[in-house]
């Protein structure tokens, strides 16, 4: 993004808003009559009329504020709608009503008020504990501290006792909570950086440094949001470790949890949405088809409530539900199903541009990719690829990266584009030696893609048949398998030697495994 496009975070706030959201902050700013003119208003009209953030636009317009007020004028904007949106939200979210009576309880103290703080501290303590808020809870006892101090009584010494101990429960709670989420939050970092475990030495790190950590934790004595950090780290350890049937198990676990106490979805929404994520990929990858749909459509039916919690919310649902129907679309070999969704995804992904990370936006990309691979679309295939491509940071989901660019030769090769398909092969090679990522496997592949140029064609069809014959083992290898959750290749391969399109080898096989599925239960 050139430095001229980058948004604003202020123009980012005001565009993020809905119309109730908006309307909250009018009233709210024209509370006092005398700001029914003021510039601060007059400043967030003129942003929200903007398609995108424009300095010189906003100074034409509004001619009161001048160059040199702007910055500050911003800021004050800004801290105004959080202001109203703290307002309007403080009903709908748990810890923020527990953040404003621990404020309350705070001014009563300030006042000597040591009763009334007391009991607004025992409501706030309540919650905090329903809703798993240890942090919050923390705070709030060191505050009861405090009033017990000032305000001595003749069971002061049980009182003082019952909080100490609770105290020191809080803080085993948050030690917990601390080194659970600290793991979880490295797993998925690894995962975003370089994909599945690519070598032993990656399983290694993962069973000797994750798992005795993982291992140290009994769930059935954990508290609900240890719990969940708890299953989250065990879904991706066992996720990067290609063992997707352990990641469903854990990732059922996580949203068996919230299904358990369903008030707990509203305040950690989110954590419940990235857990139908996991549990998704992970039957998407076991190719579980029949499990797959029934919890998509599942899930579809509980997203009407789901996205009314709010804007981030909505996000997340949406992309859920492009990512599975994508998904259903691989899995079947329903290619022109699942690229009637093309469209909205677009425009979701146009609409969510500032929001949505690289890593999403690669991988909505690649699924789209191979759908148009799969419908013979080589040129739509290639456009979208592109777009991974140019990512620049090989600190991004390297192993897409190198995917995307053998995916591209394929398909520069199956559209007849093969001119300089030497230069291309050399050039995706060094690419994929450069980011470390060179396996077995792949180099099986191109050994053979370097001599595309030099078989005959009367021997092109026996070649093929030996790459297959080479790289079917590695179908169940504990880590060089992870190419065929990218590509296909044992499908591209049978297309051309059966000459038919890859789709409809995915189809046959589809359809044959449901077949096989019928009969077991049979």
């Amino acid at each position: 993004m050139a430095a001229s496009d980058k948004q604003d975070n202020l123009f980012l706030l005001i565009k993020s808003l809905n119309k109730a959201e908006k309307r909250n902050f009018k009233l709210y700013a024209q509370r006092l009559g005398g700001n029914s003119d003021a510039k601060f208003i007059a400043l967030f009209d003129c942003i929200d009329h903007l398609e995108k953030y424009d300095q010189t636009t906003i100074l034409q317009r509004c001619k009161e504020i001048s160059k040199q007020q702007l910055p500050n004028m911003k800021a004050h904007l800004y801290k105004q709608i959080m202001k109203s949106l703290r307002m309007l939200n403080v009903q709908h979210s748990a810890t923020l009503q527990i953040k404003e009576q621990t404020d309350f309880a705070n001014i009563l103290f300030d006042k000597g008020l040591y009763d009334q703080a007391n009991r607004i501290l025992d409501k706030a303590a309540q919650m905090a504990k329903e809703f798993g808020e240890a942090p919050a809870l923390l705070d709030i006892i060191s505050l009861q501290k405090r009033v017990k101090v000032m305000n001595v009584s003749s069971d002061m010494t049980r009182i003082s006792e019952k909080v100490i101990k609770e105290s020191e429960g809080i803080f085993r709670r948050i030690e917990n909570i601390n080194n659970l989420s600290k793991m979880a939050v490295r797993l998925l970092a690894l995962h975003q950086e370089v994909g599945y475990a690519r070598s032993q030495k990656d399983l290694d790190l993962l069973n000797n440094y994750f798992k005795p950590k993982l291992d140290a934790y009994d769930h059935t004595k954990l508290n609900f949001t240890e719990r969940f950090y708890y299953y989250q780290a065990k879904a991706w350890y066992y996720y990067l470790r290609h063992e997707f049937s352990r990641t469903y198990r854990y990732a059922l676990l996580w949203l068996q949890m919230f299904n358990r106490e369903p008030h707990m979805k509203e305040v950690m929404y989110d954590s419940y949405l990235t857990g139908f994520s996991q549990f998704f990929e992970g039957l998407f990858l076991m190719r579980k088809y029949s499990l797959f749909i029934k919890y998509l459509e599942m899930f579809e039916a509980e997203s009407e409530s789901l996205t009314r919690l709010n804007a981030n919310a909505e996000m997340l649902v949406q992309q859920i539900i492009f990512t599975g129907r994508l998904n259903k679309s691989l899995l079947d070999g329903t290619c022109k199903e699942g690229l009637w969704y093309t469209k909205s995804i677009d425009s979701y992904m146009k609409k969510y541009a500032d929001y949505l990370s690289v890593y999403e936006k690669m991988m909505l990309d690649y699924k789209i990719a191979s759908l148009y691979y799969y419908d013979n679309n080589y040129t739509k295939c290639m456009e979208y690829l592109s777009y991974i491509i140019a990512v620049k940071d090989p600190k991004i989901r390297r192993d897409l990266q190198c995917y995307a660019r053998i995916l591209n030769l394929i398909a520069l090769y199956d559209a007849g584009m093969d001119f300089n398909i030497d230069y291309q092969i050399r050039s995706v090679y060094f690419f994929i030696v450069k980011m470390k990522d060179m396996t077995e496997m792949k180099n099986e592949m191109f050994t053979f893609f370097k001599r595309l140029g030099a078989i005959k064609a009367s021997e092109f069809k026996t070649e093929l048949k030996n790459l297959y014959s080479l790289l079917k083992p590695y179908e169940n290898h504990p880590y060089e398998r992870r190419t065929f959750y990218y590509i296909d290749m044992l499908s591209w391969l049978e297309s051309k030697i059966s000459e038919r399109s890859i789709g409809e080898i995915v189809r046959e096989k589809f359809e044959k495994s449901q077949n096989e599925e019928k009969q077991r239960k049979q």
